[in-house]
């Protein structure tokens, strides 16, 4: 198997980084992203296969059985998101540097995983009040569900110091420019 690097985004729910990953795939030909299994449900306009690979709870439990994660696990209850080690291959053998828009603790595992040939950056939002606006804002959960999201959100917060680089995204414009000069300073671009 051909290996490459990682360039692994975290960050609680809200804070932009899908919003930072999309724009560093525009702009860095060589990264492609790594769609993640998941067990919920689809949400608006996403696309089996390109947002997300969409299983059933019983299939995700089988490829945990035969191994076929780099990491997963259960984010809210009865959801779970995984990184399938055929998607990772996939990318490599397509001679591509896998990005990835996970979880705080996902992307704490992949890292351990890959080291050095892995770069794990923390989108921190300005405040854990404009988090909760941006949550609001995006009308897309149920109140439990926002509830759920927030409470996540607090104590994911408290991992930044565990990522190699902690991104403040106080203006979008400009973390979108300082995430491409790390990203491409990574990849030796």
């Amino acid at each position: 198997m051909q290996e490459g690097k990682l360039v692994i985004f975290s960050a609680p729910s809200g804070a932009g980084k899908t919003t930072i990953v999309h724009h560093l795939l525009k702009q860095i030909p060589q990264l492609a992203f790594s769609v993640s299994a998941t067990t919920r449900q689809k949400r608006g306009e996403e696309v089996h296969g390109k947002d997300y690979y969409f299983i059933s709870k019983e299939d995700f439990l089988h490829r945990i059985a035969q191994k076929e994660f780099v990491e997963f696990e259960e984010v809210y209850k009865d959801n779970f998101y995984g990184t399938l080690r055929s998607e990772i291959e996939r990318l490599w053998a397509e001679g591509k540097q896998v990005i990835f828009d996970i979880d705080v603790e996902g992307g704490l595992h992949l890292k351990k995983k890959f080291g050095d040939r892995a770069l794990a950056v923390f989108v921190q939002p300005p405040s854990l009040e404009v988090l909760i606006e941006r949550l609001h804002g995006r009308a897309t959960d149920s109140q439990e569900k926002l509830k759920e999201r927030i409470e996540k959100a607090e104590k994911e917060l408290a991992y930044a110091d565990k990522f190699d680089i902690i991104l403040k995204n106080d203006d979008l414009k400009t973390a979108c420019a300082e995430a491409e000069q790390l990203v491409s300073k990574f990849l030796g671009a």
